[in-house]
């Protein structure tokens, strides 16, 4: 999964990037701070690993990971080229889910582009320059296949062009790609086209760790959107997180607890993430490793097998699967297997989040 991090400049991006990342992106108080999109790979904290790899005594823990690209700031006419323009543009195509940082708090020290906070101002800024962009994508990709439509009336040509003529329409009206409802086929043939308004998008409302009236107002504004777009919203202080990943573990959790904090920014944000793009975990287990596997929810069972090996699909036989729970409370796979726990899963079998797999194939 690579999400892509973006934002008007000075509102958090770099600082929340170096708190979910430990990667250290240059963060300062001026423009365009970041240049070339930082890039941060990070481990998707699980604490089932931990419980597994205690009862198989295993030698290696692997984690799901998440990719973090930390885009440029981008400013009101980006699309034309304006700021650092297009070329930043470019690399939000290249992601799964947009993760778009709001500025929802005040401070005089911390300039802003425009001059004053204003979340929605900036959200609208944000997404009309990313809607601009679809449109000379899709004008342009729509000027070739006219050409081709009056050379080729085939059905895949003609219906290509349809499909283009409506978000084109939708994207005139202000509205982004995913705002249309398409069908499975259709999509597919949509999701070829790249776009950025086709993206999911996760709004993070970046805020002050002093609480106030006027900052509650700005996140419920910026929940509002989100809401109405279909999006997911979290609220963190990237600035707080930022200072506690730079904590021993002892001491992060100590202060966390004197702030009443139950989980991190990363943690709120992964969850986030993986709700927004319909994602789930299987999870497997032995002595050498225990690891997690990042899927779509309602995977069947020989594509997530895939997922460990192509051999594994393609002589997939069943799969041999334990709930996590259940594993847990019989202490091991055998004993759940004892106990009636195990399910004996064929091809047409929907893999659950947790689900502790043993995959059979012949090749």
């Amino acid at each position: 999964m690579k999400l892509g991090v973006v934002g008007l400049p000075n509102v958090g991006k770099s600082t929340l990037f170096n708190a979910i990342t430990k990667a250290g992106a240059q963060s300062a108080n001026y423009p365009f701070c970041t240049i070339e999109p930082n890039v941060g790979i990070v481990d998707v904290y699980d604490p089932r690993l931990e419980v597994l790899g205690k009862i198989y005594n295993t030698k290696k823990i692997t984690p799901a990971q998440i990719e973090f690209v930390d885009i440029a700031g981008l400013v009101k006419g980006a699309s034309e080229g304006l700021g650092l323009g297009n070329k930043f543009l470019s690399h939000i195509k290249e992601v799964d889910a947009i993760v778009h940082v709001v500025r929802c708090f005040k401070d005089e020290k911390i300039i802003h582009v425009e001059g004053s906070v204003d979340p929605i101002r900036d959200i609208d800024t944000i997404n009309i320059e990313l809607i601009l962009a679809d449109i000379e994508t899709v004008t342009k990709r729509l000027s070739r296949v006219e050409k081709l439509a009056r050379q080729n009336t085939e059905h895949t040509i003609v219906h290509e062009k349809e499909l283009l003529e409506i978000i084109l329409k939708r994207l005139s009206d202000q509205k982004p790609a995913r705002s249309i409802d398409f069908n499975d086929e259709d999509q597919k043939i949509v999701d070829g086209f790249f776009l950025i308004t086709s993206k999911p998008i996760l709004y993070v409302a970046n805020i002050s760790d002093i609480p106030s009236k006027e900052q509650d107002e700005m996140v419920e504004e910026v929940t509002k959107i989100a809401e109405k777009e279909g999006a997911e919203i979290i609220s963190l202080c990237a600035r707080l997180e930022e200072e506690l990943i730079s904590l021993p573990d002892d001491e992060r959790l100590e202060f966390m607890k004197e702030l009443n904090m139950d989980t991190t920014g990363l943690d709120k944000l992964v969850v986030a993430s993986y709700k927004l793009l319909g994602l789930i975990s299987y999870l497997t287990a032995g002595e050498k490793e225990v690891r997690a596997w990042t899927i779509k929810r309602g995977t069947l069972a020989p594509q997530a097998a895939g997922k460990i090996h192509t051999d594994f699909e393609k002589g997939f036989i069943r799969a041999e699967i334990v709930k996590y729970a259940d594993l847990v409370a019989c202490g091991d796979f055998n004993m759940a297997k004892e106990k009636g726990k195990m399910i004996s899963a064929g091809k047409d079998y929907e893999m659950k989040d947790g689900d502790v797999t043993l995959f059979k194939f012949n090749v």
